[in-house]
């Protein structure tokens, strides 16, 4: 039976009373042409400390200092970021990762680089997923090419997501490498990282973990995993703003032995020296190419304060209470209009995001944007409500709901239950 509207007023109201993180939420840039922002899986809010940061290094740090930034900051940042990124959301020890280039150029350089360790040698098969983000697709059908490597699919279930018994059954004496997102971008499905690393690990393949869902909402442990390699964007749950760079991870005892592909003057063992020939830098600054985008770097720095002031811990338990939540009134107000549910139900195997799937969504989307509702699209017919715990309320979630009902009842011409 439908919940009235007071009623869920009232258990939204309950659940934002007694959140411990709710005192965050006044740390972002609102908007008064937003109701509901349920899309923080594809962009992150704006915090306000970067909004002052952005307009002070305009100013102070670029203005005031000029070329100087370089020996003063910004030669040492893609490291020292990709440090505190490794801290706060993966797991990973200092050392090991950077910031730099978008997520699709750092796949393609740590495949690349994988494909050329002396522990894969003699391999060339390639273990990926039907259902991985294109970028990932696309990355590997290419460097497939390159290498004559055979890629060998694994066809997840539509609402789930790679499971250790799928990655063994394609496993062999041939596999280089297995590339698979840690939480799938369509039904947010969690997958068991530690166990399909081990398994990778077992028939001598080493494993690429794609955390763009998963960095600053999901728990990432790379190093307890034994993670080889891992890669991510920071607009989405880690709120660097449209572009901002990617990080990458190399395993410390890997990165002597890996070749990237793309050598460039800030990978190099003296880069302001302008040798004549390329010699690579002894850690993990190998793995950068050009000159990074420092502006892009900025914002994403307050947002690891916040995550890290909060717990990555607290994190999860708000985004698994928000998804739960956004489930239940799923329930009560949507499958009664035929609306299916695409992501796990059990928390544990859930990210912070709930796809819900109806043939009317492509025409309810633009209802929705130009009533200040904003959830996310993807094809063929799944609507994502993507919930950023530390800028969401559970009202929001209610209003955001209340509306998609609203405008597929519109849509449709069915009455709501």
């Amino acid at each position: 039976m439908t919940t009235d509207a007071p009623t869920r007023r009232d258990r939204a109201a309950a659940l934002d009373a007694a959140d411990p993180l709710a005192r965050f939420r006044s740390a972002f840039v609102g908007s008064d042409e937003v109701t509901a922002y349920l899309d923080g899986n594809s962009l992150g809010r704006p915090t306000r400390a970067s909004a002052e940061r952005l307009a002070r290094f305009a100013t102070d740090a670029w203005g005031a200092r000029l070329i100087r930034g370089w020996d003063e900051e910004w030669y040492e940042l893609p490291l020292r970021l990709g440090d505190r990124v490794g801290e706060v959301a993966l797991g990973a020890a200092p050392g090991q990762t950077f910031v730099g280039d978008s997520t699709t150029v750092i796949l393609y350089k740590l495949v690349r680089a994988a494909l050329s360790s002396p522990r894969v040698a003699g391999r060339d098969e390639i273990v990926l997923d039907s259902g991985n983000f294109p970028t990932d697709r696309f990355v590997l059908e290419g460097v497939a090419r390159e290498h004559g490597a055979t890629l060998r699919w694994i066809s997840p279930d539509h609402d789930g997501g790679v499971t250790p018994a799928q990655v063994s059954a394609l496993l062999s004496e041939r596999t280089a490498l297995v590339v698979l997102s840690h939480v799938a971008y369509r039904s947010g499905y969690v997958s068991d990282a530690a166990e399909i690393t081990r398994r990778a690990h077992d028939a001598g393949a080493l494993a690429l973990w794609d955390l763009c869902h998963s960095a600053g909402a999901v728990p990432v442990e790379l190093d307890a995993w034994g993670a080889d390699l891992a890669a991510g964007c920071t607009y989405k749950y880690l709120n660097g703003g449209p572009g901002s760079p990617a990080f990458g991870y190399v395993r410390a005892d890997l990165q002597g032995e890996l070749v990237q592909p793309i050598q460039g003057w800030m990978g190099s063992d003296r880069p302001f020296e302008m040798g004549p020939a390329y010699a690579p830098h002894a850690g993990v600054r190998r793995f950068l190419s050009g000159t990074p985008a420092i502006v892009g770097m900025l914002a994403m720095q307050d947002m690891l304060d916040l995550v890290g002031e909060a717990g990555l811990g607290a994190v999860r338990a708000k985004s698994v209470a928000l998804t739960r939540f956004a489930l239940e009134l799923v329930d009560d107000l949507l499958v009664p209009l035929g609306v299916r549910v695409a992501s796990p139900r059990d928390d544990e195997r859930r990210g912070s995001h709930v796809t819900v799937d109806h043939d009317a969504f492509a025409d309810t989307l633009p209802l929705l944007w130009e009533r200040g509702v904003i959830p996310d699209f993807r094809r063929p017919n799944g609507l994502r409500l993507g919930l950023s715990p530390l800028s969401t309320s559970f009202d929001e979630v209610r209003l955001g709901v209340e509306a998609v009902r609203d405008a597929l009842v519109e849509v449709t011409g069915r009455d709501a239950a």
